[in-house]
């Protein structure tokens, strides 16, 4: 968590909300946008209710058991669960509601599908519930325009990463190990680039708690116990997904445990070599993608949730050739950079600015992201 006890009077103050791909809970950044800023005040991270957990990665990962009624029940607690997330951490930082300007709410994502005939993306977290329990404009829906406009819809965050992470005479890269990793290529000669590389913590969360009970492999200790399967690793990366080009963008919906299940049949490998064997998946698939998208990278940044694996952040500083460093070594705390970005897009959508970047997505422009919900007539 970052504090900053400065006087609020000049500041223009947009909350952040999102449950990420792992769905263990809901991060909210408090930040000062004035003057286009976007400069983390406070920041928490708000238990996600096991009920709920289980419930999102039922839908997200397709089990085919979920209903209507179960649908629209879940986005409704999801509202109720940002919300509540929105007042505590107000409660807790001494900010007056009628201080914030708008929540900007990412939402849970529960489907991802930016190609085929009909491409879509869903995230669910009724923005309805939140403005009218907070009292707060709130802005969600962020990526449907940009899929609506032939774009991934994702990642989002480059916007943001160039606005922080300003390094004009060194090219580097920012890695975001959420339950995806995604990557932002920053200062070569192609302009700001992005997109997923693959899978994160999502399957090596799903792989400890299935084995474990245990929800995170803190540290990444079940996967230094374990050994590299090299056939497993290599028939993984042989998913044509890594060999994709940007633009491109993926979630739980495709790297899920049934996706892993597919390449272990036959195999008899001990779980903790299963776990070793995913987190060289996704460092193996950050290697490749920069080697090929980025050649010129000098440096990596790294946030998200996976920046605390410390066996991850070894095994990456290990394979790749120059530096890689947490955020928080550049004076940015690692783990509200995504909740910190929405609340900047809230204050973009407010204001007309447009919050995608075409050359990251795909899309056939810019765009202004996101759908305005009032708690009241402003009238």
């Amino acid at each position: 968590m970052s504090n900053d006890n400065d006087n609020h009077d000049q500041a223009e103050l947009y909350l952040g909300l999102i449950s990420g791909t792992s769905a263990d809970g809901i991060d909210v950044a408090l930040v000062d946008c004035a003057e286009g800023r976007a400069r983390l005040l406070q920041g928490a991270t708000i238990t996600l209710a096991p009920t709920l957990r289980q419930q999102v990665l039922a839908l997200s990962q397709g089990d085919g058991s979920f209903d209507i009624d179960q649908y629209g029940r879940l986005d409704v607690q999801l509202g109720e669960a940002f919300a509540a997330a929105s007042l505590a951490l107000l409660g807790a930082a001494g900010v007056a509601p009628e201080e914030i300007r708008a929540i900007g709410s990412h939402g849970q994502t529960v489907r991802h599908r930016p190609l085929g005939a009909h491409p879509f993306t869903l995230q669910l977290g009724d923005a309805s519930i939140i403005a009218e329990r907070t009292g707060i404009p709130t802005v969600a829906d962020f990526r449907r325009a940009d899929v609506a406009a032939g774009g991934q819809g994702a990642p989002l965050l480059p916007i943001l990463h160039a606005r922080l992470i300003a390094t004009p005479d060194e090219p580097c890269a920012v890695l975001n190990l959420g339950g995806i990793a995604n990557l932002t290529v920053l200062g070569d000669a192609n302009g700001i680039r992005g997109f997923d590389s693959g899978p994160a913590n999502a399957l090596l969360d799903a792989w400890c708690q299935l084995h474990t009970g245990q929800p995170v492999d803190r540290g990444g200790a079940l996967a230094a116990q374990g050994r590299l399967d090299r056939d497993l690793l290599n028939a993984l990366l042989r998913d044509p997904y890594f060999a994709a080009p940007p633009p491109k963008s993926t979630g739980r919906e495709y790297f899920h445990l049934r996706w892993l299940d597919s390449h272990l049949r036959g195999r008899d490998i001990a779980v903790a070599d299963v776990q070793a064997t995913l987190l060289a998946l996704t460092v193996q698939s950050v290697v490749h993608a920069l080697a090929e998208h980025a050649p010129s990278t000098r440096r990596l940044w790294v946030c998200g949730g996976g920046v605390h694996n410390v066996h991850l952040m070894q095994s990456l500083k290990k394979s790749l050739p120059f530096p890689v460093h947490s955020t928080a070594d550049f004076g940015i705390d690692p783990d509200f950079i995504e909740a910190t970005a929405f609340a900047w897009l809230a204050r973009a959508r407010l204001r007309g600015i447009p919050g995608n970047v075409p050359s990251v997505t795909g899309a056939r422009g810019s765009r202004v992201l996101g759908a305005i919900h009032s708690p009241r007539p402003s009238f």
